[in-house]
């Protein structure tokens, strides 16, 4: 099963800021909005895996 969760990126003075408002706490960055959105991507399987360890 595969979950979709949004994202909000923003431009910064050092690259590009991604948040998961779905997942509190869990954001990334990046120097291009490519490389920002791929270590979003990771964040978010670490988080959900944490939190299924916790369920």
């Amino acid at each position: 099963m595969t979950t979709t969760y949004r994202v909000s990126i923003r431009q910064t003075d050092e690259g590009y800021s991604v948040s998961c408002p779905g997942l509190p706490g869990c954001w990334s960055d990046g120097k291009t909005e490519d490389e920002a959105l791929a270590n979003v991507r990771e964040a978010i399987a670490e988080y959900v895996a944490v939190a299924e360890e916790h369920t």
